[in-house]
């Protein structure tokens, strides 16, 4: 079983040393607790409601920079963490952005495909699939926020071989009704059970700007049932969860019906 743990942040706007200490703080601690896979939110290095592009970009960090390589640096043993931040390409360009980090180094990164709302002022979309990376617990997919709603995106991580998706979120607070689940959850189940993958969603917490959130950090199963999940009391400890991550390589339901085999791509494109 592989020991997985999200853990809810809030970052501050603009205050980069304080974000990337947090960070670090934050891998040591779950790394040494025997965490295998980490999963921070989105933009945990900058924060989130920016008022320019000039402030976004003030707030930025490149990908072959000191700070993931800390990242890096304070992890232990095969300890794998996913977490956002705000990048500066060599072109000058602005992405929202994930990396996979092992002792290692950084291992992949993603660039948010698919931007939600007034992100599109401030980050250029990404253009590239999610990528899949092998690491010693199974194969890890990231993805971010948004690109969880397009179940064409999810589908091809599934198809590439992932085990698990590693989703750093910034969930801004929607209305539901009593008792209900937050949408996005209900999207996370979805592809999970469609694809029989792990999805481990990390969302923030705190309001930031007047922005409040919907602290829905979320672990799913390959089966599509909650695992478990944590709100604001979640932000110390972090939201933990024992996983078989190879379990969903298997895709049959049933003696005759399989996710995969039984798709018709014929019918509606690869």
């Amino acid at each position: 079983m592989t020991r997985l743990v999200c853990r809810p942040l809030a970052p501050v706007v603009g205050d980069l040393a304080g974000n990337q200490r947090r960070v670090l703080e934050t891998l040591a601690t779950l790394s040494t607790a025997g965490a295998d896979v980490i999963v921070l939110p989105e933009l945990v290095t900058s924060g989130y409601v920016f008022t320019s592009q000039r402030e976004a970009a003030s707030c930025a960090l490149a990908a072959d920079g000191p700070e993931l390589a800390q990242w890096s640096a304070a992890l232990t043993g095969d300890t794998v963490a996913v977490a956002g931040f705000a990048e500066r390409a060599p072109d000058g360009r602005l992405f929202n952005s994930a990396a996979l980090v092992d002792a290692g180094g950084v291992r992949a990164v993603h660039r948010k495909a698919h931007l939600w709302d007034r992100e599109k002022l401030f980050f250029a979309p990404g253009s590239h699939p999610a990528p899949v990376v092998e690491t010693a617990f199974g194969r890890l997919a990231v993805m971010i926020c948004y690109d969880l709603e397009f179940p064409e995106y999810t589908r091809q991580a599934a198809l590439a071989g992932a085990d698990m998706l590693a989703v750093p979120v910034n969930w801004p607070l929607v209305p539901r009704p009593t008792g209900e689940r937050p949408p996005e959850v209900v999207i996370g189940q979805a592809a999970a059970r469609v694809n029989r993958m792990v999805v481990a969603c990390c969302d923030r917490v705190g309001t930031e700007r007047g922005q409040e959130w919907t602290e829905g950090t979320t672990v799913i199963g390959a089966d599509g049932w909650v695992l478990a999940s944590g709100g604001p009391g979640s932000a110390e400890d972090g939201v933990w969860a024992d996983v078989d991550l190879t379990a969903g390589r298997a895709k049959a339901l049933t003696e005759h019906a399989d996710l995969f085999a039984d798709r018709r791509p014929d019918l509606y494109g690869a």
